[in-house]
């Protein structure tokens, strides 16, 4: 596997996202959406052909062409790739069946039901070498840095713990959460105990992407909102700052530059001013956030913004679309520093090709305004010292 900085791979072209996720000034806002590669582009259907949804994560070919399809196709617009695999392979690397069922997404046929089930125990003492059983990840990874040949960085990114934990004993998605609560009310110890486990497998699995060529990596918690603020500090954060806490020490032991941190708690609103404590460089926002408000936390603890835009805007037209990027760029300090535009989640089903393309156009064209309308030319400057000197020269008089 490649380091970031080895030959095999041209160099950068654009690096204005990792700038910006380093906390540095930039010319415009970088932009990208999660689930960038999906099924509302018809690229991906012919790529995918047959196969289902983990056998393309498990073919680096499938996987880095189904990466490369927006970059292909927003040439110009968006400034980074993100790698086509799926949160729940580590999972699987854990040795649990995971399937993804057409319509309805992934189901566990053997969830885990309580600490005397025997596969929690297999799963506890079960010896995981992440990167020997998702080598295919790392594989796709490289092939993909290959492809893009310096165009745009790549972000590797894992599920967070506690999020894998609830489809672990939930057997997928859920409503209810009923298992996940039952662990965590009801077993704490146990879940704590898995919980560690899946950070330990998190930092891992995270650090060989970033030896495969991953240039800036992402936690996700898409179920930290179920969590209550209390639960969160006690189930969630502890294993989201242990992955922040010891991936830049794990790299280094691997002789690799320690990457840009991005988590998302999706709807944890009430953890904003925590997880700005945390080691990581930047924080992402889903749509519950108030984008000023926001980022009057994120500065103060010198933290970078990603997000926020209902993804449902692209139901709604393109002047829907205009006045929440407005909004955006406005709350979000004009995008000159500390803003990574995107939705705040992924891509939903139905939405349009063209409509996300304006998405990423009117994020160009606002910010642009945005700067344009604060950055005095140096007529103006001028203009404004004679009408200080004027007025100095009046109230002198008087």
């Amino acid at each position: 596997m490649a380091s970031i900085a080895d030959p095999q791979f041209e160099p950068l072209k654009n690096d204005l996202l990792l700038r910006v996720a380093r906390g540095q000034k930039a010319e415009r806002p970088p932009c990208w959406v999660m689930r960038q590669a999906g099924r509302y582009l018809p690229e991906y259907h012919e790529a995918k052909g047959q196969n289902d949804f983990f056998e393309c994560c498990r073919s680096p070919e499938i996987a880095s062409t189904l990466t490369l399809q927006p970059i292909d196709r927003y040439e110009g617009l968006i400034d980074a790739a993100i790698i086509f695999s799926d949160i729940l392979v580590i999972p699987q690397a854990m040795g649990m069946e995971v399937v993804m069922v057409p319509e309805k997404g992934p189901h566990f046929p053997n969830p885990l039901s309580s600490p005397e089930d025997e596969q929690y125990r297999e799963v506890m003492e079960r010896e995981c070498d992440v990167k020997e059983s998702l080598d295919y990840v790392y594989k796709a990874i490289t092939m993909t840095r290959r492809k893009l040949k310096g165009r745009v960085p790549l972000y590797g990114f894992c599920g967070a713990p506690f999020t894998l934990m609830c489809y672990m004993v939930e057997g997928g998605g859920s409503k209810m959460f009923r298992h996940a609560k039952t662990w965590i009310f009801k077993y704490a110890v146990e879940a704590k105990k898995l919980l560690q486990k899946i950070a330990v497998l998190c930092v891992e699995y995270l650090a060989q992407q970033v030896v495969a060529g991953a240039q800036i990596v992402q936690v996700f918690d898409s179920w930290a909102g179920e969590l209550s603020p209390t639960s969160f500090k006690e189930v969630a954060l502890p294993y989201l700052v242990y992955i922040c806490d010891n991936l830049p020490a794990r790299l280094r032991e691997l002789g690799q530059e320690v990457v840009p941190m991005v988590v998302f708690a999706k709807g944890a609103w009430y953890a904003l001013d925590d997880l700005c404590k945390t080691k990581y460089d930047v924080i992402g926002l889903d749509w519950l956030h108030e984008p000023k408000e926001a980022y009057a936390v994120a500065q103060k603890h010198g933290k970078v913004l990603q997000g926020n835009a209902d993804p449902g805007i692209l139901y709604g037209g393109h002047e829907a679309t205009t006045k929440v990027v407005e909004e955006m760029v406005e709350g979000f300090g004009g995008g000159k520093q500390g803003w990574i535009a995107n939705l705040g989640h992924g891509i939903t089903p139905f939405v349009k090709p063209d409509d996300l393309k304006f998405f990423f156009q009117e994020i160009h064209r606002l910010s642009g305004l945005r700067q344009e309308r604060h950055t005095p030319s140096k007529a103006d400057v001028e203009a404004a010292e004679q009408r200080m000197h004027t007025r100095n020269i009046l109230q002198g008089d008087w």
